[in-house]
């Protein structure tokens, strides 16, 4: 990444200010090269804002060179001299060369030889056309021998210069190549500041280019970015670059400071001054206005507006393109990026630094050289990684820490954690302060709360509700720099996030209890274990670390009425337990009807209380409670969106939902003891989702529903319910019905009314169904219709009318034979039989590749592959890819979200099984046991690659692989935890494993992209190793057998990486998972299964 430091360069200079009036001058034969190769150089130099001298054919008179010429060259920096075929024929090309090499021996000019479909040997011998040259000049009369020979030796020491060759190559990115040499070697020249602006080059570049410098247009240019990124500086060094090309120029700035002092018409006064070089008087900014209007309109202006904020800045200085005249360039920096939007053709968005230029400008800051002294490398690098890439942070941060001792360092850097340093925040905060009043209350929620969240429904809903009207404040917040939206989540820099907190902790620095927003752990610990609740706080977000246990006073939160979130969170997992104990009930102790969000994970209660009432409730998430019945009777929660208490063990029956009409999720999945679904459910006429996943003892719903909104429902290991409810009226809206492993034997007719289901339709190991449900050819839109391991269903349906269908899955179903090509649908793309010991041995052994049609534009091709016999079983995945390499890593593994075990997908981490032997060679970093370190030399990585290899250990010994006696195999997690040289885990990796049935050893692989640890860590560039421990837990009630962490293997992914190597490192049994390019192996793609080989 290419950024600038906030180092001010030198005020404006120009190249004569320097001593040298031209920076390049281009020597060359005009008939060789004239019209071609050096006028498309020239024009380049001219783009990047170069100033070059090119020679007219005028100036070649007489027996010398003009003074014009001498002093072009003896007043440039540097010199290009193209060296075409007829070149030394020419006495004006000799004697400039001549002149050249001289000022080079001086050492006033570098010169750059290009040696253009010429050998370099013939210019330094003088041979070939060379020589027949000079034969012509020794004849020549008017020339004397010794000025000859001065020719010759400047040809020799040209010849022996490293230059470029050109011949039987393109010219364009020759010529780019010679211009962004001489471009990066003149910024080294401009300013006597210029070594300390780090990172700077390629951004500089990138402005040139959108100035488009020589071209008669007029253009206006931003520069965007967050305080301290270095808007400023980029600014300064680009006037240095251009300024001297326009006669008329002006730098500005419109900080606050200036603004307050003198207002509008003193930026005015001061710009006009600057470039009519004279005392301009303005009454007001009406009457500047038209100063500028009248007196700028037909100049060709350079001008640069630094640190706008507001509209009228603009209004004031270029209200309109056709103030200026032709050629004018106006750049203008700002924090605010949709102000730029309305008023530039063109945005520069400045980034920050990457490591290792952070790196080099904390270096400079702290020990005036480009690297740490060698005992300060590490804390230097924790500094560096600290100011994630801020260039002002850098340089505060390097400057403080100069001439310190180690000690103090450390200390320093004790000190950061708890409080930042002020002069950065100081900076940073001019931007807040900027903002309006809700705009304010927003930020300051993101950085306490929700920096990291999903910005999903749910948090825009919450958000809405504080009044904040996120649907353009947030937007407000990413135009200024403030936030951002990665990845579909809130964020924003670590620094503004800590400067956001320190907002909120000067509220009362002394007292937590009186600040708006509590989400540190010390602070709400402190104020929930004694009574020193107070009315100011807000918002209290806990997330209890693990394996700590507090005992909490409910008391605490009864003088909090201006509370409107409370959420408390803690970890729980067989006996490694994080516990919350408190003494009285948070529920009845809340005074607070601001409530909006009350997230109260593992409360001991087993019921609401009776005299809760909070009309602005629109969360109530209440997992893993104790809860019983949630409360009896009618609530009147009129506010109330979602209502999650999932996996709260003994609640029975789900409470009255009349008065809480406008409920959007009900959340009740893994409620085991769950029995009962009040009929209230099946009139909530906004319901969009309802979750009822795994109710074991849920035999029955409602008679008849009508849920004119909801879009899923999901009932799946509901193993007791038998019936799916009639459906009355409109429920077009639902897109995906979940119902395997239900005891459903049929759906009613009126099912054929959910026309609108598309998404999917599931009834996996629907034992008890044995006829195709006729109402399923009814639903025009579904894609994904899974009927896998309903043993009952024999025959193949027919599906040909249903053309939305792409996927069907029939594994380990009583079909007995392969489905012809009329009953298939035509737009199938996948079709899952694996399993159907119906059908031929041959055919359920064998490999299907499923092709798509030809139509089809997606550029992944994916089919599910399936291998089984009596001794083993196993899967595979065809992808046909059509793209390039370096692609497929993310492609694959976006695809990877529709497919099942063993290939699995959850956010930025991909993951699978292989039956190995061992971990394959590709993985270079190996270690016995359940832990392996990685070392890290380069920060590019795109993520990282482990391998596992475990064993299961079953009560009979067998070292070949056999399937248990069991049907399935048992569920086993794995937990990997991560540490680096910055700090331990934050959030350590849960997966489970597959749950396969054999013993023996058995590989597991797990792709982690980059991107989650740096939502994780603020830095992954200061990194030098990576440790990742694994332990496994087995959590099948029926399996006592054990699971070993035998070895294990890492590999950081790299861009070069992202190929089939790593895929088919770990394919099962040998497959191969085969990445083929459209017609690279003369594959035709088919619109129809063909069954291609037996394996």
């Amino acid at each position: 990444m290419a950024s600038t430091s906030t180092q001010t360069a030198s005020t404006s200079s120009s190249p004569s200010e320097h001593g040298w009036e031209n920076e390049v001058f281009l020597g060359f034969y005009g008939k060789d090269t004239r019209m071609g190769f050096t006028d498309h150089l020239y024009a380049d130099l001219t783009r990047k804002g170069i100033i070059a001298f090119r020679d007219d054919e005028k100036l070649q008179q007489g027996e010398n060179i003009s003074q014009e010429l001498l002093k072009a060259i003896q007043e440039s920096l540097y010199a290009i001299a193209v060296i075409s075929r007829n070149f030394a024929f020419s006495k004006w090309c000799l004697m400039e060369l001549a002149e050249i090499v001289k000022c080079m021996r001086e050492k006033r000019l570098t010169i750059y030889p290009i040696f253009y479909h010429v050998d370099p040997s013939d210019v330094r011998n003088q041979t070939g056309t060379f020589e027949k040259a000079f034969s012509m000049h020794e004849e020549s009369l008017k020339v004397d021998k010794e000025k000859i020979q001065t020719w010759r030796d400047a040809l020799t020491e040209v010849g022996n210069l490293s230059g470029w060759h050109l011949h039987d190559s393109y010219e364009s990115p020759l010529i780019q190549e010679i211009t962004g040499k001489i471009f990066i070697g003149l910024n080294c020249r401009l300013s006597s500041d210029y070594k300390k602006l780090v990172g700077i080059d390629s951004s500089v570049e990138e402005m040139m280019n959108l100035l488009g410098i020589g071209l008669d247009d007029v253009r206006f240019i931003g520069i965007h970015g967050m305080s301290g990124i270095g808007k400023t500086t980029l600014a300064r060094v680009i006037y240095e670059r251009v300024s001297c090309q326009f006669k008329a120029r002006s730098f500005i700035t419109c900080g606050r400071e200036e603004t307050k002092n003198g207002g509008l018409v003193y930026l005015q006064k001061q710009l006009l001054s600057k470039i009519m070089g004279e005392e301009i008087n303005v009454w007001d900014d009406g009457d500047g206005i038209d100063v500028i209007r009248k007196r700028l309109h037909k100049r060709k202006v350079f001008v640069i507006l630094d640190d706008v904020d507001c509209e009228k800045q603009l209004e004031g200085f270029v209200g309109s393109h056709d103030w200026f005249g032709i050629g004018i360039r106006i750049i203008i920096t700002s924090k605010d990026g949709h102000l730029l939007k309305r008023h530039v053709s063109d945005i520069y968005k400045v980034k920050e630094l990457n490591d290792d230029e952070a790196l080099q400008l904390f270096s400079l800051s702290a020990f005036k050289k480009t690297h740490p002294t060698e005992i300060y490398v590490d804390m230097s690098k924790y500094f560096a990684n600290y100011a994630q890439g801020l260039p002002l942070a850098l340089k505060v941060l390097g400057s403080f820490l100069f001439g310190r001792t180690l000690n103090a360092w450390k200390s320093a850097w004790d000190q950061l954690q708890e409080n930042p340093n002020k002069e950065i925040l100081d900076v940073l905060q001019i931007g807040f302060d900027g903002l309006e009043y809700l705009q304010k209350k927003l930020f300051l929620d993101i950085a306490c709360f929700f920096e990291g969240e999903k910005l999903d429904t749910k948090l825009m809903d919450v958000l809405e509700s504080f009044g904040y009207y996120p649907g353009i404040n947030l937007d407000v917040l990413m135009d200024k720099s403030l936030i951002t939206i990665s990845y579909g989540r809130l964020s924003m820099h670590d620094l503004l996030r800590k400067m956001g907190q320190e907002v909120v902790r000067r509220e009362c620095p002394e007292d937590p209890g009186r600040r708006t927003r509590l989400w540190c752990y010390e602070d709400i610990l402190r104020v929930l274990k004694s009574k020193n609740g107070n009315e100011p706080v807000e918002g209290i977000v806990l997330n209890l670390p693990f394996q700590k246990s507090e005992k909490l006073r409910a008391e605490a939160l009864s003088k909090m009425t201006k509370l409107r979130i409370l959420k408390i969170d803690h970890y729980c997992f067989d006996g490694n337990s994080s516990a919350i104990e408190w003494n009285g009930d948070p529920l009845k102790s809340l005074s607070s009807n601001e409530l909006r969000v009350i997230e109260l994970v593992r409360h001991p209660l087993k019921s609401f209380p009776s005299n809760f009432q909070s009309d602005n409730l629109i969360d109530l998430s209440m997992r893993h409670s104790q809860v019983k019945q949630l409360w009896k009777g009618s609530k009147s929660l009129g506010s109330l969106k979602r209502i999650d208490l999932s996996w709260s063990k003994n609640l029975i029956e789900t409470p009255d939902f009349s008065g809480t009409p406008n409920l959007e999720t009900v959340n009740f999945s893994e409620c085991r003891s769950l029995s009962k679904v009040h009929p209230s459910i099946g009139v909530l006429k906004r319901l969009k989702l309802l979750d009822l996943n795994s109710c074991g003892r849920l035999r029955s719903l409602p008679d008849k529903i009508n849920l004119k909104s909801l879009e899923k429902i999901s009932l799946v290991y509901c193993s007791r319910l038998e019936k799916f409810p009639d459906i009355v009226g409109d429920m077009t809206s639902l897109q995906e019905v979940s119902l395997g492993c239900t005891a459903i034997k049929e759906l009613p007719l009126s099912f054929k009314n959910l026309s609108g289901i598309s998404k999917g339709l599931f009834l996996r190991g629907c034992k008890n169904l044995s006829i195709f449900p006729s109402v399923i050819y009814s639903l025009s839109s579904l894609t994904e219709l899974d009927l896998c391991d309903c043993r009952r269903l024999e025959k193949f349906p027919d599906l040909s009318s249903m053309e939305c269908l792409k996927l069907l899955a029939l594994e380990k179903t009583a079909i007995t034979q392969l489905p012809s090509p009329s009953l298939r649908p035509k737009n199938i793309k996948e079709l899952h039989l694996s399993g159907c010991k119906g059908l031929p041995p041959k055919s359920r052994d064998s490999r299907f590749h499923l092709y798509p049609s030809k139509k089809s534009s997606d550029p992944i091709r994916v089919s599910y592959l399936s291998y089984c016999s009596t001794e083993c079983y196993s899967h595979a995945i065809y992808v046909e890819y059509k793209g390039e390499g370096d692609s497929i890593l993310h492609g694959l593994g976006i695809y990877l979200r529709a497919i099942g075990n063993p290939l699995m997908y959850d956010y930025d981490i991909l993951y699978g099984w292989s039956l190995v032997h061992g971990i394959p060679k590709w993985f270079d970093n190996r270690s016995p046991g359940s832990s392996v370190k990685l070392e890290l030399h380069n920060s590019k990585w795109k993520g990282c690659a482990l391998f596992i290899l475990y064993e299961v250990h079953d009560q009979t010994e067998n070292s070949n692989y056999r399937i248990f006696d069991c049907d399935f195999g048992p569920y086993i997690w794995f937990w990997f935890s991560f540490e680096t040289d910055e700090d331990p885990v934050k959030r350590s990796v849960s997966i489970r494993g597959p749950q396969v049935s054999f013993v023996g050893p058995i590989g597991f692989w797990v792709y982690i992209s980059a991107q989650w640890f740096s939502e994780r860590w603020n830095n992954l560039d200061g990194w030098s190793y990576i440790i990742t421990s694994i332990t496994t837990q087995n959590v099948n009630r029926g399996w006592s057998g054990e699971i070993e962490v035998k070895e294990c293997g890492v590999r950081l992914i790299y861009p070069h990486d992202a190929s089939q190597t790593f895929y088919n490192s770990i394919a099962p049994l040998g497959f191969e998972l085969e990445f083929v390019e459209r017609g690279s192996r003369g594959v035709e793609p088919l619109n129809i299964i063909d069954l291609v080989k037996e394996i």
